[in-house]
């Protein structure tokens, strides 16, 4: 009796969508942007994501199987996850996080100008769907983290911001090192339960996004 039980419900074949959401009742229209030398942040436009993939190197090769993303939403956090759980997916996937990204969006990530969006734009090159994330703004919250932190902790990493700066303590996670793996064994006809910590991780990680933007724009 294999445990096969993802969360969230099949969008289109082989592809999965999980929703949730968190109580969010006090934040404000704008932030002040100078923390990212930036004009103010509009709140109703920030879309927070990160990817899980399939290789850390970012290679030709690497595609993400998992696309998190959360944004503010009528006093409310919620939290969108796309899963691909076979390769033939992938396209789907993307075309679902399309219809996300609005003109006016604000891209919010942890290191994602660099590996994250990226990634995905060469992957919506390959499956001949254009750039939809050309022009769209990016705030990448690696580089103000790291010049507000510098020096104090070992590394910047967003658990050791999280756990250091936001109080933050992961239970029951699966480090991000371990999703490719966790991944393929679901493929291949394995037990859902590293998968699913998979799916905690990145949940976690969005959720973190939009606590470290109000931390520094604080």
């Amino acid at each position: 009796s294999n445990d096969r039980d993802l969360p969230g419900e099949e969008v289109a074949p082989g592809l999965r969508l999980t929703q949730a959401f968190h109580a969010a009742p006090d934040i404000p229209d704008m932030l002040d942007g100078s923390f990212a030398r930036r004009e103010a942040i509009h709140t109703g436009n920030t879309l927070f994501f990160d990817t899980e993939t399939t290789g850390l190197a970012g290679g030709v090769g690497t595609r993400a199987f998992m696309i998190g993303a959360a944004d503010w939403v009528d006093s409310q956090l919620r939290v969108r996850q796309l899963t691909t759980t076979s390769t033939g997916a992938e396209a789907a996937m993307l075309e679902a996080f399309r219809t996300w990204i609005r003109p006016d969006t604000l891209l919010v990530s942890y290191n994602g100008r660099s590996y994250d969006a990226p990634l995905l734009a060469g992957r919506f090159r390959l499956a001949r769907m254009g750039a939809p994330l050309q022009g769209i703004d990016h705030l990448d919250l690696l580089h103000p983290t790291r010049r507000r932190y510098k020096g104090r902790w070992e590394h910047c990493r967003l658990g050791t911001i999280e756990r250091y700066a936001l109080g933050v303590v992961r239970e029951d996670d699966l480090p991000g090192s371990e999703a490719p793996a966790a991944w393929l064994g679901y493929l291949r006809g394995g037990s859902a339960d590293p998968l699913r910590g998979v799916f905690r991780h990145n949940h976690q990680d969005v959720v973190t996004l939009s606590t470290l933007l109000l931390h520094l724009a604080n």
